[in-house]
């Protein structure tokens, strides 16, 4: 959708304020958000952090305390039909029709989707090697995810809201439904994507919101997050050496020690002043690591991180 006085693209998905508050800091605070069409967007916490609260909304299933939610440009607390009806939606706690074997169920989604493009259903059947002879009550966890993917995408939806999508699959299936996020992107869908594996976040995703204790932490472009990870140094000395040796040295962002031998430096500027530091006394080991984008999570997960 163009917006008519700017000439530009309005958001797939606008919150503003938006809150679902459950009390006892339970629920979802203030949350402004944008996420842009044809992009893909990952949402991600820990549990508890409000991300199924948010998901739930932006379909209309929840009417928010306060603020402003536009999903596909129709507000989903009045238009929830309308939004469900151009949106493919995969939930985390996924529940289908037990007595049904996997084709009536795809067949029947089918027909209250008003049709889908057939030849299409069964390429993502063969992609995902869906079992649809057996009645969905007989299906291992993984092979129920199969079917509810493919009921996600296969009306080729302009939003897909994807709750953990990969759990109970294998890492095969797991590359193939990345495969697939990335296809719907390019093809000009948008995709909101809830997980708590980071590595597929990492993988998959243009952008990354972190939501923590109700409240939106951080939105960022994943190659900005990976500008900012820092090289983290692992010295052990041959015998004690005090922390007050190694204080205050210019790069060094911050420096722990596990014991008296042991310490773990995080960098932020060239490692001279620490080597020469460091070799003042005898060294058993050292070794650097760069941190990934999940260890730089889970660090703001915990609330250490500014």
């Amino acid at each position: 959708m163009v917006h008519p006085a700017t000439g530009t693209r309005t958001p797939a998905i606008q919150l503003r304020g938006w809150s679902k508050d459950f009390g006892g800091g339970r629920g979802v605070l203030e949350l402004d958000l944008d996420v842009r069409r044809g992009e893909v967007l990952g949402f991600v916490g820990p549990n508890g952090a409000g991300k199924s609260t948010t998901i739930r909304s932006l379909l209309g299933f929840l009417k928010p305390t306060a603020g402003r939610a536009r999903v596909l440009g129709l507000d989903p607390d009045r238009n929830g039909e309308e939004v469900r009806a151009r949106t493919g939606y995969l939930p985390g706690e996924l529940s289908l029709w037990e007595n049904r074997t996997g084709r009536r169920f795809l067949d029947d989604m089918a027909a209250l989707r008003g049709g889908v493009d057939e030849p299409f259903r069964d390429e993502l059947v063969r992609r995902l090697g869906v079992d649809l002879d057996t009645r969905v009550r007989r299906l291992s966890k993984g092979n129920k995810q199969k079917l509810g993917l493919v009921q996600a995408f296969m009306h080729k939806p302009e939003l897909l809201v994807l709750d953990e999508p990969t759990d109970g699959l294998d890492p095969l299936l797991r590359r193939e439904v990345h495969r697939l996020v990335r296809e719907a992107r390019d093809g000009g869908a948008t995709v909101f994507l809830s997980s708590h594996v980071i590595h597929e976040v990492e993988q998959v995703c243009d952008r990354v919101a972190l939501i923590r204790r109700a409240r939106l932490l951080l939105c960022e472009r994943v190659r900005d997050l990976h500008g900012r990870l820092r090289e983290e140094v692992f010295v052990r000395f041959a015998e004690p050496v005090p922390p007050s040796a190694l204080e205050g040295l210019a790069g060094v962002e911050r420096f722990g020690t596990r014991s008296p031998t042991e310490y773990r430096f995080v960098l932020d500027g060239p490692p001279d002043a620490l080597l020469k530091a460091v070799s003042r006394f005898r060294v058993d080991a050292f070794w650097t690591k760069r941190q990934d984008l999940e260890e730089a999570l889970l660090y703001l997960y915990a609330g250490d991180g500014p």
